[in-house]
This record gives structure tokens, C-alpha cells and sequence, in this order.
């Protein structure tokens, strides 16, 4: 059904409650202060992107905007923001839900306003690649906007700006954009309490996941992995245990991409390793009787804590925690120091299972050496072909977050197994011809061995980043470990 660019605007926002119909001729002006006087009618889909597409048209034919990248990124952000209610009709809204129906209708409600709003680019989220292969979940993210070249160059010529100061500081709630960083008259935030501060809770733009959340410090404050840290995942749960959240490690290589902000991220969907059983017991000290621990069936050195007890957990985390941070085993190219640099830290997910608090504790070690300048627990050298990129909180429960350039890749490979004429990067070639050598390619099957070859070359990626590899040795090592912890 077609739908009038102006008339569309009009209804999200009647779906967002934004816009009442008394308030359509003080949206009308605001569009045409905009997208200029001259606004013509065009039929769109009545999707925020269609209707967006529609308006930078009219724009740029009015010479409001140029048509660079930037800019209609900005504009697109400010007429979404016509139809988004103000931060503090939301914060109140959120808090009367929460309070009367519970966490779930809660959340239900701020996902649902920020996916029609269009904070959440549910039409660029959905260009990303997905599929499950060898019991992991692949992504190859497409949702991510371009460049605009003539920006980058643009950018060189500007002076610096430093506010907000990074992408996760709550100061980005209504922020206009700018050269180089992205649009935010649109994007909402909502105010919890976390470990007695104020903290905000928001929702990521281009969601890796089902309600991709981010919870983050109102204060610019580096990551930081310690007991708060756990109190803090425990606390999140207890506010939504319909979601898990998790850290970020707080050291560079093992960590995510943006440790100068406290955050973590969470959402509502199970990861692979959140699905992996307990292979083998794990004895604590008595004053941790109501704490059962294990190691789980996984690539990466993952410790799981349960417990009903908040508290004992928390200080069971810490314990795990801080025996790792001190533990070197040169045997395995384990050193929680070298020159008085830290290399230890873990990955800490936290999630409940009825009424058991559950954390994750994943082992990570930073190191470099001569033969992996790129990192000793990182993607090795062979598997860089499909990830070279740090293996983040995310990836580390099992979901592959893979590079644009891999959809193009893929398809050359895929010309190669069934001998077409073939563009293939030499970094694929060896492994495309494995693929061929174990597997008798047809038409039929050619997408699924690729997509199983990539699988496979994940579950190494991850192994890699382990720290006790799951063979003979690594479970030697790994049980001198776990006697410390006793």
C-alpha cells in the first residue's frame, strides 16, 4: 500500500505516540523548514526508510543538503526525530510499564518505539548475512554505512571536536552529527541505576543480535574489569532477567573496540556457549558452598559460576578473577605479566536460568610474540583469511561477526569449487582447495560446504583465542589451574 512521504511521517509517529493531530501542521512547517517550501507529494512504502529516501530527494532538488553522505544521514536523523517522543516522555513511560507490568513489557516498548523511530536501522541491520554452521552463529555484517571519501578528506581540513567525547557518552542522546561522526537527533537513552550511579540504557543502531542493549556509565571512564564489575552484571539481570549481559575484557587485543567507556552489552537471545554444558566439576574454597562450578564444553576457557545467591557468586567471580590475573604457566604461554605489564583479564557474561545467577568467566590472555605479532590467543595467521579482527564479548559466546568484504570473497570461492571462471583472493585459495579435496561439490551443495568451511574456521578462530586448548596438554595445564583456585 502507497503511502504519501508527509502522510507516513504521520503515522509512525501516531505509532510512537510523538504525534497527535493537532500537532500535524507544526510537523509540516518542521519538515519544510528541512527539506525546503517546495514539498511536493510522493508516494513511498510508509517505511522510515522509504519515507527518509522520499525527503532527501525533495532536499537535495530544494539545495537544503548537497547530497553527501553526511548529510543525509543528519537530515534522515532530524525528521525522525519529529516523530520520537522527548527523552523524558519515555524515561517516564518506561518506568510506569516497568512498574505495572514488569521488565519485559518494559523493554518491549522502548525496542518497539526505537525500531520504528528508526534509532534501530532495522532496514540496514537486515542487509547483514546469517546463517549457523558447525553449532556457531556467522554474520557478515553489511548494515554499517559507508564512507563518503569526499568526508574522510573533508575531515583532515576541520578542526578536532571532542564533544560528546567518544560514541557511548550519554551527551549523544540528540546530538546533531557532524563530519565523521554519526548522526543522533533521534537516538534515546534511558536512565536506570546501576552499582548506586546513574547509567543509561539504550539500544544499539546496528544490532548484532535480537534487542542488542548497551548499558553504559554516564561517566567517560575506562573499562575496568573487578568485583563491581560482577555486582554490577548481577544487578542488570536482577533489573531484566529476560536479557543477559556481558564486559568487554579491559586490555587491548582481548578487548572490544571502544575500552576508553565503561559498558557492557546485552540483549535477549542465547548464544552458543550460554547453550554448552558443564564437562567437568570445578572444587572452590567452603566459603563458597552455595556456589557449584564447572568448565564448560568450549573452544575458549570459559569457568561457569550458578548460584542463588547473588552475592556468593559475585564473590566467586572475583575469586576466579583474580587467581587468573596472578597465574603465569610458561609451559603453555601463559604469563599474567612480562615487564611489569599486565597481560590477564576475563570476559565475563552474566545471565539467569530460573532463579540461578549464572556468570561466565572466560579466560583471556593478551600477549604478542615473534611469531604472533598479532596477538598469542588470537586469530593465527591461516584462519585471518575470514577473521583477523578482535574477538570480542560477542564472538566469544559463539557469533561471528565477519567483514563486508568477505560477501564478495565468498562468492569467487564459491566460482572456484564449481570450476567457473573466478576473481578468488590468493589468501582463500589454499582453503578453498581443502574444501574441495574433502568435500564432492555440486550445485546443490557448494553453499552449504562453504558455509560449513566457514563454520569450521570459526570454532579455530576461537580455539585460538583460548587459552588452554582442548587437547592433552592444554587439559594438563588446565587442571594446574583449577588447583589454585581450590
Amino acid at each position: 500500500m502507497k503511502i504519501d512521504a508527509l502522510q507516513g511521517l504521520f503515522k509512525i509517529g501516531e505509532q510512537t505516540k510523538a504525534v497527535e493531530e493537532d500537532d500535524q501542521l507544526y510537523i509540516t512547517n518542521r519538515v519544510r523548514a528541512l527539506v525546503g517550501d517546495r514539498l511536493k507529494p510522493i508516494e513511498t512504502d510508509g517505511t522510515p526508510t522509504a519515507i527518509c529516501k522520499a525527503f532527501i530527494e525533495i532536499a537535495i532538488q530544494n539545495n537544503k543538503i548537497s547530497g553527501s553522505i553526511t548529510e543525509k544521514e543528519i537530515l534522515v536523523s532530524q525528521l525522525m526525530d519529529l516523530i520520537t517522543p522527548q527523552p523524558s516522555v519515555i524515561n517516564r513511560t518506561f518506568n510506569e510499564i516497568y512498574a505495572q507490568k514488569g521488565s519485559s513489557k518494559a523493554t518491549d516498548y522502548f525496542y518497539n518505539l526505537c525500531r520504528a523511530e528508526n534509532d534501530i536501522q532495522v532496514a540496514a541491520i537486515a542487509k547483514n548475512i546469517e546463517f549457523e554452521a558447525n553449532g556457531l552463529e556467522i554474520t557478515i555484517n553489511l548494515s554499517k554505512p559507508e564512507k563518503d571519501p569526499k568526508v574522510i578528506a573533508q575531515a583532515a581540513h576541520e578542526k578536532e571536536n571532542s564533544y560528546p567525547l567518544c560514541q557511548l557518552c550519554l551527551e549523544n542522546e540528540g546530538y546533531l552529527g557532524r563530519v565523521g561522526y554519526p548522526a543522533r537527533s533521534n537516538h534515546r537513552i534511558v536512565k536506570i541505576t546501576v552499582g548506586k550511579k546513574e547509567w543509561g540504557f539504550q539500544y544499539s543502531p546496528y544490532a548484532y543480535f535480537s534487542e542488542h542493549a548497551i548499558f553504559i556509565d554516564h561517566e567517560h571512564i575506562p573499562m575496568i574489569i573487578n568485583r563491581q564489575t560482577f555486582a554490577n552484571l548481577i544487578e542488570i539481570i536482577q533489573k531484566f532477567p529476560n536479557y543477559f549481559v556481558g564486559s568487554n575484557a579491559d586490555l587491548p587485543i582481548v578487548g572490544g573496540s571502544m575500552l576508553s567507556h565503561e559498558h557492557y552489552q546485552g540483549g535477549h537471545h542465547q548464544f552458543p556457549m550460554m547453550k554448552a554444558p558443564v564437562v567437568k566439576k570445578i572444587d572452590l574454597p567452603n566459603k563458597f558452598n552455595r556456589v557449584s562450578a564447572g568448565v564448560v564444553k568450549w573452544p575458549m576457557t570459559d569457568i561457569r559460576l550458578e548460584s542463588e545467591n547473588a552475592e556468593q557468586l559475585e564473590d566467586a567471580a572475583e575469586w576466579v578473577r583474580e587467581k587468573w590475573n596472578l597465574y603465569t604457566d610458561e609451559s603453555v604461554d601463559v604469563r599474567a605479566e612480562v615487564n611489569d605489564e599486565r597481560h590477564h583479564t576475563v570476559t565475563p557474561i552474566a545471565y539467569m536460568i530460573g532463579k540461578q545467577y549464572v556468570i561466565d568467566i572466560v579466560l583471556r590472555d593478551n600477549q604478542v610474540s615473534e611469531e604472533y605479532p598479532d596477538g598469542i590467543f588470537h586469530p593465527h595467521p591461516d584462519v585471518q583469511h575470514i577473521k583477523k579482527e578482535n574477538i570480542g564479548l560477542i564472538e566469544v559466546m559463539g557469533r561471528a561477526i565477519l567483514p563486508p568484504r568477505l560477501l564478495g570473497e565468498l562468492k569467487e570461492v564459491r566460482k572456484m569449487l564449481l570450476d567457473q571462471p573466478n576473481k578468488i583472493a590468493k589468501y582463500h585459495v589454499k582453503w578453498a582447495e581443502e574444501l574441495k579435496k574433502n568435500n564432492q561439490i555440486t550445485l546443490q551443495n557448494v553453499d552449504e560446504v562453504i558455509n560449513n568451511g566457514v563454520g569450521e574456521v570459526f570454532e579455530r578462530v576461537l580455539s585460538d583465542a583460548g587459552v588452554f586448548k582442548q587437547n592433552k596438554s592444554g587439559e594438563i595445564a588446565l587442571n594446574r589451574f583449577l588447583d589454585k583456585l581450590i
